[in-house]
């Protein structure tokens, strides 16, 4: 009954900020939204502020449990400016799902508290409210990077490196599945790609176009011939690892009389697994310096982390796929799927054991311009009240021999060797 009675309240909060949404690291509006809420709640609340708009806060205490897991909900919004309902003046627009994620969270923390059901958890439980999932608006987080205020372009690899998460265990995110169903839909071991960002700089001599071509160092002809080198190197690229390239001109001097001598190329790179994202990336490093040699120019390359791939740990799928035999709600369970998305629950994975469970009710395409819900009842009442259960099937029954842990310095090893693999070429 307790989510019977919330819905319409955590209904209207969600849908006002997906009227209202805000790029990472700027969801000031939203953060203290969802806060202001949670104090109409429990008057009591501690938040723990990190990375300029995230926060956190938490149900137990951990001395006296065994384990910690944290429910995680993003806050951002996508850049979008042709969606419906996209901010007229930053284009942003909830087309990711991530509004309900927030509602969602609200409504599990609200029925945890106001039934004390937080109180049988052999864990304790800390909501993990996190800003900037969405790798975008890129030239701002630079700034912020160069200001010091930030040391990550995604949300969760940020926390991580601020300690958010040291003493957690367990990370459970939720997600919108993109599609729509005929039936109310839950999904598990989804996993996602990993991605890195590249640019391409090539770099020609600029000469007259039509008095002196002839000593003129094509830059676009490069690129061009770049372009070319990926589309007949894809039958080389392996088709298991779902590998993603999206090159598009990012930069340019040209014009119609003066032959281009600067062009940049950006891209991302997807791929199912780290060492195939390595692989992949030097082919493409040699077939930007193959097209710029044979024209007799040059390229520097440059190299940004994306997000890690994303592998759902599977033994803490047996507890969600539990919960589902025991629903009787929800008509089905989609199961081992991967999907060339990306998200920065990949990084966070590799520092714990991690879920993210993905749910129906939505139309249109996702990230697309007629994206929004159309079945907030199941949302925002019965997909929580099925997230209980799942807390419940997890409850004094986690194995702690099959969890890792994994250091934030570590990671950052990992991602260095990463990019340092892959930068500054020439």
């Amino acid at each position: 009954m307790q989510f019977k009675r919330q819905y319409a309240t955590i209904k209207q909060i969600a849908e006002d900020i997906y009227y209202h949404p805000e790029l990472g690291y700027k969801e000031k509006r939203t953060r203290s939204q969802v806060m202001a809420y949670l104090k109409q709640i429990n008057p009591n609340i501690k938040f723990d502020d990190f990375s300029i708009t995230g926060f956190t806060t938490s149900l137990g205490d951990k001395e006296a449990k065994d384990l910690h897991v944290a429910i995680i909900a993003e806050l951002d919004a996508v850049y979008a400016p042709t969606h419906m309902y996209a901010d007229e003046l930053t284009g942003a627009a909830h087309n990711c799902g991530h509004y309900t994620q927030i509602g969602i969270a609200l409504a599990l923390y609200q029925y945890l508290f106001t039934t004390e059901a937080y109180k049988e958890l052999a864990y304790k439980l800390t909501f993990v409210f996190v800003p900037a999932e969405e790798y975008l608006d890129l030239n701002y987080r630079a700034e912020l990077l160069k200001k010091g205020q930030i040391s990550h372009y995604g949300g969760k690899p940020e926390a991580m490196s601020l300690g958010v998460f040291d003493d957690i265990d367990i990370g459970i995110c939720v997600h919108a599945i993109g599609g729509e169903f005929s039936k109310r839909t839950i999904e598990m071991n989804c996993d996602l790609a990993g991605f890195l960002y590249k640019k391409y700089a090539f770099e020609g001599k600029a000469t007259h176009a039509g008095f002196d071509p002839f000593s003129s160092k094509n830059a676009y002809n490069m690129s061009t011939l770049f372009n070319t080198a990926i589309g007949l190197s894809r039958q080389q690229l392996k088709e298991s690892e779902h590998v993603r390239i999206n090159p598009i001109v990012m930069e340019s001097d040209m014009s119609t009389n003066v032959v281009p001598n600067h062009i940049i190329v950006g891209t991302d790179l997807r791929t199912k697994s780290v060492a195939y994202l390595k692989e992949t990336a030097s082919k493409l490093d040699d077939a930007a310096k193959g097209s710029a040699l044979a024209l007799q120019g040059n390229v520097t390359i440059d190299t940004q982390m994306g997000y890690l791939p994303f592998i759902q740990d599977r033994y803490l799928s047996t507890f969600v796929e539990a919960a589902f035999h025991e629903n009787n709600e929800i008509d089905e369970l989609l199961n081992d799927n991967f999907i060339s998305a990306a998200g920065d629950i990949g990084d966070l994975s590799f520092m714990m054991p991690c879920i993210q469970i993905g749910y129906s009710g939505f139309t249109g395409t996702i990230h697309g311009d007629d994206f929004i819900d159309v079945d907030p009842t199941f949302i925002y009442e019965v997909f929580p009240r099925f997230l209980v259960q799942v807390l419940q099937q997890m409850n004094g029954n986690i194995d702690k021999a099959k969890l890792y842990k994994r250091s934030y310095t570590a990671y950052r090893e990992l991602i260095d060797s990463i990019v340092q693999n892959n930068m500054n070429l020439s």
